[in-house]
C-alpha cells in the first residue's frame, strides 16, 4: 500500500513539473508575442505565483517521494536509471532558478513599461532571450526524467 501511495504522489509530481512548466512557457511566450507590456506584466504576475505554489512543491516533493520509492524497493541511488534522473533533475533544477528570477524581472519591467506607456525595454527582450535560452535544459531534462522512470533503462 505505502509503495502505490509514494508512486501516486511522484507521479502526480511529474505531471505538475511538466504541466506547470509547459503551461508557463506557453503562457509567457503568448503574452510576450503580443508585446502589449500591461498584458505581458499580469501574465508574468500569474506566472510568477504558479512557479512558486505548484512548480516549488512538485520541486521539493520530488525527491522525497522518489528517494521514498527507491528506499521501499530496495534500490540503490547508483542505479543506472536513477542516478540519471537525479543528475537530469539537478541540471532542471540549475535552469530553473535563474528562470524564476528572470520571470520576476521581467514582470517587473513590463509592469514599469505599462505605466509609463512605453514600449518594452531591450532588457526586457534580452531578458525573454535567456528565458528561452534556460527553459529548454529543464523542460528537456525533465522530459527525460519522465522517459527514465517509465522505461527504467539498464546500461
Amino acid at each position: 500500500m505505502t509503495y502505490f501511495v509514494l508512486k501516486y504522489l511522484h507521479v502526480v509530481g511529474a505531471m505538475v513539473l511538466l504541466g506547470t512548466g509547459t503551461g508557463i512557457a506557453f503562457f509567457m511566450l503568448m503574452a510576450h508575442r503580443s508585446r502589449d507590456a500591461a498584458f505581458v506584466a499580469r501574465t508574468a504576475s500569474v506566472v510568477v505565483l504558479a512557479d512558486m505554489v505548484f512548480t516549488a512543491s512538485a520541486v521539493i516533493a520530488q525527491p522525497v517521494t522518489g528517494y521514498l520509492l527507491v528506499r521501499e524497493l530496495g534500490l540503490p541511488l547508483s542505479e543506472a536509471w536513477i542516478a540519471g534522473s537525479l543528475l537530469l533533475y539537478g541540471v532542471a533544477g540549475l535552469a530553473w532558478l535563474p528562470v524564476v528570477w528572470i520571470q520576476m524581472r521581467l514582470r517587473d519591467l513590463a509592469r514599469a513599461s505599462a505605466a509609463s506607456g512605453a514600449d518594452l525595454p531591450a532588457d526586457y527582450h534580452r531578458l525573454f532571450r535567456w528565458w528561452l535560452v534556460l527553459g529548454l535544459p529543464g523542460f528537456g531534462s525533465v522530459m527525460l526524467i519522465i522517459w527514465l522512470m517509465i522505461a527504467k533503462p539498464t546500461w
